[in-house]
């Protein structure tokens, strides 16, 4: 399974009323970093298929959920589980930061 666009509209419907945990990636086109960890995401999407959802919100298109999430910089992801934040994380990371994190999360 792929990562999921989700935008303003869909957010309460994808991320805080989905029945799996959700990592939500506020990312940019035009940003570096969002676009460095965009492959490990797509394999991270792959692996846990079934088992948690990765979401990603384009902040230039999407403005409203990230500024609901106090979003200041990008990439930031977040992980929700039963509709709450339950953890969060800033800056870009290699795969294995990211697999590591999204364990000791859900």
């Amino acid at each position: 399974m792929a990562t999921v666009a989700v935008t303003d509209a869909t957010f309460d419907a994808e991320v805080r009323q989905s029945d799996i945990p959700v990592v939500v990636d506020f990312w940019a086109e035009w940003c570096g970093p969002c676009k460095q960890i965009g492959p490990a995401l797509e394999e991270l999407a792959t692996q846990y298929a079934g088992k948690v959802k990765i979401a990603k919100v384009n902040v230039d298109e999407n403005p409203n959920a990230p500024a609901q999430m106090g979003v200041r910089g990008i990439p930031a992801l977040f992980l929700f589980k039963g509709g709450q934040v339950v953890s969060n994380k800033v800056g870009a990371a290699p795969k294995a930061a990211l697999q590591n994190w999204i364990e000791s999360s859900i």
